[in-house]
């Protein structure tokens, strides 16, 4: 008789407790973006901003030198003398690109050819699989 009583009296006591600390739920969003107070902004923007790891990679020409700028420079140049070398030699000049066929220059099998669309040259480099192609109209 006992424990009816006493879980009748845990039972009670467990009603009464729980309505003493219900309460009513309101949700507000933080971000204005959502509804939220636009004052949040700049708070959202500084925290997102302070969690950020990533950075922009550094752009290579501006890390160095005057002199190593230079020297690069002059090597490409170096190189493009040499290809407008060799394509005169290949085709004879370099206005006439009507010649068509296919060209090797190192790693770069070049191959020219007319087409509905104009001229087409296709450039595959043989030691990556890249592939380039360069069409002038008529």
């Amino acid at each position: 008789m006992k424990a009816p009583k006493l879980l009748f009296t845990a039972v009670i006591l467990f009603f009464f407790c729980s309505m003493g600390f219900a309460q009513q739920f309101s949700y507000s969003p933080l971000n204005p973006a959502f509804g939220g107070d636009t004052f949040n902004y700049n708070w959202l923007l500084s925290s997102a901003t302070s969690q950020n790891k990533l950075t922009a990679p550094a752009n290579a020409s501006n890390q160095q030198s005057e002199l190593e700028q230079f020297g690069a420079n002059l090597n490409r140049q170096v190189l493009s003398q040499i290809s407008r070398i060799l394509l005169q030699q290949q085709l004879g000049g370099l206005g006439n690109l009507d010649q068509e066929g296919t060209f090797t220059y190192g790693t770069l099998n070049v191959e020219i050819f007319q087409s509905d669309e104009g001229l087409v040259i296709n450039i595959l480099d043989t030691s990556n699989g890249e592939e380039t192609q360069v069409i002038v109209p008529n």
